[in-house]
């Protein structure tokens, strides 16, 4: 027979692992399922008779609040696990296993529900038709007469476009040189990876001085001084001017890149915000 004495103190020993536990699994470091909650309720029950201070009735007590803690616990995984429609893999490839062919072509049946699509002219669909079409009004009565003054075509010439300010009293192809070299000098004092933001480059104190320079950039990628990168990912667009002007740019198909360049972005980028 054990003595009294011992019998407490491995009790004690017992409770204190069985708090342990616990308390490892309530910290999410243990399995919930890892503690059998029969043996531990039948290990409380075995040592409960033998405590008669306080000291041990609180460990007692103690070992029995975080036990019920953790049977709250695997309550929650269960509960949970039951209204996603969980199922253990293990337990399904076994199933799967388990069943024959005709038994998975029959599952396969059982839940697969095709989309058909069925089109036909029916009786009730033509007196929908017919019906829609006699309520409309006349022809003459849906499509007035619009008043469209002809208009001749015609042809601008470079003084009136240097009066317009698109371009400079200067020649095209020397004003397009100058924009160039404007271009590699802020690439080489303001990037250190060849290119610039497209609206730092064109952007201006006035809008129409933009819309200029928005107009000599499309001339430098057009005629291979420079091209763009565009990044459809990021929405941003930069300019890589060329260390020479490149001529099959003017003899290879290219592709038509339209950038809007409207008032409300020019206010945008004036303010220093995102375009």
């Amino acid at each position: 027979m054990q003595s009294t004495k011992h019998v407490k103190k491995l009790g004690k020993e017992k409770l204190e692992r069985i708090i342990e536990m616990c308390i490892a699994i309530e910290n999410h470091a243990v399995d919930p399922f890892t503690l059998n909650v029969d043996e531990i309720i039948k290990v409380v029950r075995e040592y409960f008779p033998n405590w008669e201070n306080p000291d041990e009735l609180k460990l007692d007590a103690e070992a029995l609040h975080h036990l019920a803690s953790v049977i709250k616990m695997q309550s929650e995984w269960v509960k949970q696990r039951s209204n996603s429609l969980y199922t253990d893999p293990f337990l399904l490839e076994e199933k799967i296993r388990q069943t024959s062919k005709q038994g998975m072509v029959d599952v396969f049946l059982g839940a697969w529900s095709p989309l058909v699509e069925f089109e036909q002219l029916s009786l009730h669909s033509l007196a929908q038709g017919l019906l829609y079409w006699e309520a409309l009004a006349p022809m003459g009565d849906r499509w007035k007469d619009i008043d469209v003054s002809e208009v001749a075509m015609g042809s601008v010439s470079r003084e009136e476009l240097v009066k317009q300010r698109v371009l400079s009293d200067r020649e095209f192809s020397e004003e397009l040189e100058c924009y160039w070299q404007e271009l590699k000098n802020k690439v080489a004092e303001k990037s250190l990876d060849g290119k610039i933001a497209y609206w730092d480059f064109i952007g201006a104190d006035t809008y129409e001085e933009t819309v200029q320079r928005a107009f000599l950039t499309s001339f430098l990628v057009t005629y291979g001084y420079a091209t763009l990168e565009i990044d459809r990912l990021e929405e941003t667009i930069f300019i890589l001017p060329y260390d020479k002007p490149r001529k099959e740019a003017l003899t290879e198909q290219s592709t038509s890149v339209p950038i809007a360049v409207s008032c409300q972005d020019w206010q945008k980028w004036k303010r220093g915000e995102q375009i």
